[in-house]
C-alpha cells in the first residue's frame, strides 16, 4: 500500500533553490520558481508541485527551458504589455508579468499582460493572488499541451487551460477560484497511476472517443473531456472556457494555441510546424477603486461572502464552500505539519537530487 512522507517546507524550498540553481538560474529567479512551486503542495494542489520538478529539469536538458533568460517587453500601452519570456520557466515569467499588470493598474486602474514564449507556469491561483495585497481582483490563466478533445472530437486540440481569480474581502478570506477548464487535470490522473487508482467516469476518452477510466490511457490515444465530460453535461461550455484561455493565452501574444502548443513532457518533441514561440499566459489586476471605493467593495465582499458560507445546507454536516477553503485549510494544516509527498514522487525526487548533485532533505518523524 502506498503512503506519503512529510518534510519541511522550510527545507523543500532550499531543495528546490538549489535544482533550479544548478540548471543555471540567477539566485533571484530560482527562488521566485521555488516559491511558486512550492506553494501548490501548500495549498494541497499536490499534481502542481514539486511532483513537477523532474519534468522541468527534463526540459531544460533538452534545452527547452532557457535557465538564464532575458524577459523583455516587446509591445505597450498604459494599460496593457505583451512579455517575451524568452523560453524562461513559466515560474519565473508569470510572477513579473503579473506584477507589471499590477503596477499598471496602479496607474490606470486596471492591467493586462500576455505572455509568449514561455513554459508551464504552475497554479493559477498563486499569479492572482498577487493582486490581494493591492486591493485589486487578480486574473491569471494560460493555455497547455493538447490533451483536450472539443465536444464531438475524438482530436486532442486544447490544454487544460486553467484560470484562477483572486478577489480581495475586508475581514473575511479572500475568494480565490483556481480551476482547470476540464473536467480533471492532467495532474489528477498522474496522482492515480501512482495510487494505482481508476479514472472516474467522465474524465477522458479513448482513442475512439468513447469513456475509459484507464489512468494511463492518454499514452494510447486517449483525450482528457472539457469541463461538463460530454455534451448532455455541459461539455460545450467547458470547451468554450477553454478556447477562450487558449486565445487571450496564446493568439493574443503571439505563443502556440491549439495542437501546435509544446508539450510538457521531454519525451515528445514540440510540433515542427509551430504558429508562435512557447507557451502563452495572461494576467489581468483591477484596482477596486478604480470602480468604486474599495471600502464599499471590501465590505459587500464580506456580505457576498459570509451570505453564501450561511446558505442552507444539504447536510448539516457539510458546510457550504467559498472558493479557496480547501486551499486555505490545506495551507494551514501543512504549514504546522508539513508537506506530505507520495513515496513515488519522493524516490523520484531522490533520484533527482543524485542528478544535480544535491542534498534531498530528510523528512519529519
Amino acid at each position: 500500500m502506498s503512503q506519503t512522507l512529510n518534510f519541511k517546507l522550510e527545507t523543500l524550498k532550499e531543495f528546490a533553490v538549489q535544482v533550479f540553481v544548478n540548471m543555471g538560474c540567477p539566485n533571484d529567479q530560482a527562488q521566485t520558481a521555488a516559491q511558486v512551486l512550492l506553494s501548490a503542495d501548500l495549498r494541497g494542489i499536490d499534481s502542481h508541485g514539486l511532483a513537477r520538478l523532474s519534468g522541468y529539469v527534463r526540459l531544460w536538458k533538452k534545452q527547452r527551458i532557457n535557465a538564464n533568460p532575458s524577459l523583455r517587453i516587446i509591445h505597450e500601452t498604459p494599460s496593457t504589455a505583451t512579455l517575451d519570456a524568452d523560453s524562461s520557466l513559466g515560474l519565473v515569467s508569470s510572477p513579473m508579468a503579473m506584477s507589471i499588470a499590477i503596477e499598471k493598474a496602479k496607474v490606470a486602474g486596471t492591467g493586462w499582460v500576455a505572455v509568449k514564449n514561455s513554459n508551464h507556469f504552475g497554479i493559477a491561483g498563486y499569479h492572482a493572488m498577487m493582486a490581494l495585497e493591492h486591493n485589486m481582483i487578480g486574473i491569471a490563466m494560460t493555455n497547455a499541451s493538447p490533451l483536450v478533445a472539443p465536444t464531438y472530437s475524438n482530436e486532442r486540440m486544447l490544454g487544460t487551460n486553467p484560470m484562477a481569480f483572486a478577489v480581495p474581502a475586508l475581514n473575511e478570506h479572500p475568494f480565490v477560484a483556481d480551476f482547470a477548464t476540464t473536467t480533471a487535470a492532467n495532474g489528477k490522473l498522474e496522482i492515480l497511476q501512482r495510487k494505482g487508482m481508476p479514472a472516474p467516469n467522465g474524465w477522458i476518452q479513448d482513442a475512439e472517443g468513447e469513456t475509459t477510466n484507464d489512468p494511463f490511457s492518454l499514452s494510447k490515444g486517449a483525450a482528457l473531456l472539457p469541463l461538463g465530460s460530454d455534451f448532455e453535461h455541459g461539455s460545450h461550455k467547458g470547451y468554450c472556457l477553454g478556447s477562450v484561455v487558449d486565445i487571450l493565452s496564446a493568439v493574443l501574444s503571439g505563443a502556440n494555441y491549439g495542437p501546435w502548443v509544446p508539450p510538457f513532457v521531454a519525451f515528445l518533441e514540440p510540433p515542427s510546424d509551430p504558429v508562435g514561440e512557447g507557451i502563452g499566459h495572461f494576467f489581468g489586476a483591477m484596482r477596486v477603486d478604480a470602480f468604486r471605493p474599495a471600502e464599499d467593495f471590501l465590505n459587500n465582499m464580506d456580505n457576498w461572502i459570509s451570505r453564501f458560507r450561511n446558505a442552507s445546507r444539504i447536510n448539516p454536516e457539510q458546510e457550504v464552500i467559498i472558493p479557496g477553503d480547501p486551499e486555505r485549510l490545506a495551507e494551514s494544516i501543512r504549514r504546522e505539519q508539513g508537506i506530505p509527498l507520495h513515496e513515488k514522487v519522493v524516490e523520484d525526487l531522490k533520484q533527482l537530487a543524485q542528478e544535480m548533485k544535491v542534498e534531498f532533505p530528510e523528512r519529519l518523524n
